[in-house]
């Protein structure tokens, strides 16, 4: 299962990434926003972190207007690695060098036919497994 969330500046782009999941067969619990009312974007961050850390989810998708903030909220809990991605490549070096286990975009930067992509790329790419970068993980959660 996915973890999904944004704030009031991600809530277009969320939609648009729940209708392709959907389509895709992907199994999704979305943590809100659930309208583009203003939100406080660390709390939806914290609430999808937490999914995520606790195994309740696998990973995590996290949108607000740039993906800077509710990526700094995610990260504040233990065992997260939440990436702000803008580009595929960031995505996929992502998953296979740091292991994160939570993509962050910015609805207000990412269009929703690239933010499509990079999404597709952060979770269809594995975690190369390579002991230099599990090294580096280790590194970064002590």
């Amino acid at each position: 299962m996915l973890a999904i969330g944004c704030d009031h500046g991600g809530y277009e782009l969320k939609q648009e990434i729940l209708k392709h999941l959907e389509k895709e067969g992907y199994e999704v619990k979305d943590f809100g926003c659930f309208s583009p009312e203003a939100v406080d974007y660390p709390a939806i961050g914290k609430a999808v972190a937490h999914a995520v850390a606790d195994g309740e989810c696998e990973k995590g998708i996290l949108i607000c207007g740039t993906g800077i903030g509710i990526s700094i909220a995610a990260n504040k809990v233990k065992g997260i690695r939440a990436a702000l991605c803008s580009d595929c490549f960031s995505a996929e070096a992502t998953r296979l060098h740091n292991d994160a286990n939570i993509l962050a975009m910015g609805g207000r930067v990412v269009g929703p036919g690239h933010a499509l992509k990079i999404v597709d790329t952060f979770l269809t790419t594995e975690f190369s497994g390579e002991e230099r970068h599990a090294r580096r993980i280790s590194m970064i959660e002590d």
